[in-house]
């Protein structure tokens, strides 16, 4: 791992947070591109529940550092968004549920990994964009078609090509935010949910990722092929067997579970 950590891995009960941590802007460099890899490189292995995505400091994150594209050919260009768009994907990826928890402003690089979650929460005053035409260049860690798969492709271009910076409550209103919070509830709340989300049957999220991800290959008819087997496969998952004979035994809601 580089000797300077911009995003490191915290680990609290079942729930691992990445936290990005370089003010004051909390920029996305080579480094911050590396130290992200590394940290889900540990993941792999760490056995979280639930993962969130925050940053710390005023500034979420003001996005790619602009220095790393002043020298850059076409093919160094390249190599500088492939890090990133592949830390976005193995986000996507992870088998348990995954939480962006974003304050203050949101951009580029950091509003890209923050779309590759499943669910997005954020603070009243958050401000988000995908500002890179204010340099000619369009997003290239694959903000614009998350924001268009959650937004539609009208939002996202609009969001795009505007430059411009949008409050949580309007993404809330176009489906990109969750949920929106006081200012000063944000890290609170959106930890306990995280352990709700980690203390929840963790295969079955896992199954209901995989069938999204056969609805994003191809819509309804994609994702009914994956279905059968998915849940299907719960079936010998130690969740399932003990959750159905704790229904039977005492009702609804009583049930625990392991993430086996």
């Amino acid at each position: 791992m580089a000797d300077k950590t911009s995003v490191t891995l915290q680990r609290d009960g079942g729930v691992a947070s990445l936290v990005l941590s370089d003010p004051p802007l909390n920029l996305f460099g080579a480094e911050a591109f590396a130290s992200l890899n590394d940290c889900l490189d540990e993941l792999d292995a760490d056995g979280a529940r639930c993962v969130v995505w925050r940053a710390e400091g005023e500034v979420f994150s003001g996005g790619a550092d602009v220095n790393v594209f002043a020298q850059a050919d076409p093919a160094q260009a390249a190599d500088i968004f492939r890090p990133l768009l592949g830390a976005a994907q193995r986000i996507e990826a992870l088998e348990v549920p995954t939480l962006a928890l974003v304050h203050g402003l949101c951009l580029t690089a950091g509003l890209e990994v923050s779309l590759a979650c499943d669910i997005i929460w954020a603070t009243e005053s958050a401000q988000f964009g995908l500002v890179e035409a204010v340099v000619g260049l369009t997003p290239g860690a694959g903000g614009t078609q998350r924001m268009a798969e959650r937004a539609g492709p009208a939002r996202a271009k609009e969001f795009v090509m505007t430059a411009g910076l949008f409050d949580a409550a309007t993404l809330e209103r176009w489906n990109v935010v969750n949920r929106v919070v006081g200012d000063d509830e944000l890290l609170d709340k959106g930890m306990r949910f995280a352990h709700r989300l980690a203390d929840g049957p963790t295969k079955a999220h896992g199954a209901t990722k995989q069938i999204l991800r056969g609805f994003r290959r191809g819509g309804v008819e994609e994702a009914d092929r994956e279905t059968a087997e998915a849940a299907g496969s719960l079936f010998e998952t130690e969740d399932l067997r003990n959750a159905v004979r704790s229904f039977l035994d005492d009702g609804p809601g009583k049930a625990t579970f392991e993430g086996r």
